[in-house]
């Protein structure tokens, strides 16, 4: 019996060493990649300017062919967004909130209660390819486990980031110029 109630402090001690660490790590979080592809801005913009363009390159949308997906009336601009359900991904929205083709598009994206800040610069590089960064970034608030979960974001999210790279680039080389 006292080994059990021993056992048990030393459980609610270690989560509450947990619980307080995670009140002092980092409140937001930025994942970043950058690729180069074989193509101009103008070849890879319309992959990621348009919405319904996303299925055809982004990983999430792989993982799920079940996944259900509506658009706003308009997928491209300033307040376009789409909305999906999937039982593997999670539920979501994202909506753009800043365009500059075929430089920039910016967005926000909502799952369960969490939103972040996406980006896509586009910008010239080397022997007329196109560098393409990929950014999101958000404020994970005062939640303990949230903040924990932020150390994880740059593993969890910047693997896809680099599979849907590899995957556009492909699809912007085969379009014409």
């Amino acid at each position: 019996m006292k080994l059990i109630l021993r056992m048990a402090v030393a459980l609610l001690g270690l989560a509450a060493v947990l619980v307080l660490a995670g009140f002092i790590l980092p409140g937001h979080y930025r994942v970043e990649r950058t690729a180069a592809i074989a193509a101009g801005p103008d070849a890879i913009f319309p992959l990621i300017g348009d919405l319904r363009a996303w299925p055809r390159w982004g990983v999430w949308f792989r993982r799920d062919p079940a996944m259900r997906i509506a658009y706003s009336p308009s997928t491209t601009g300033v307040g376009a967004w789409s909305e999906w359900k999937s039982e593997s991904q999670g539920d979501g929205r994202m909506t753009v909130t800043s365009v500059r083709a075929p430089a920039l598009f910016e967005y926000r994206i909502e799952f369960a209660g969490m939103a972040s800040r996406g980006t896509m610069v586009l910008s010239p590089g080397a022997g007329g390819s196109t560098r393409v960064t990929m950014g999101m970034e958000g404020n994970l608030g005062r939640n303990p486990v949230n903040r924990w979960l932020g150390l994880f974001m740059d593993r969890m999210v910047g693997p896809d980031f680099d599979a849907g790279s590899r995957t556009s680039g492909r699809r912007a080389r085969r379009r014409p110029a």
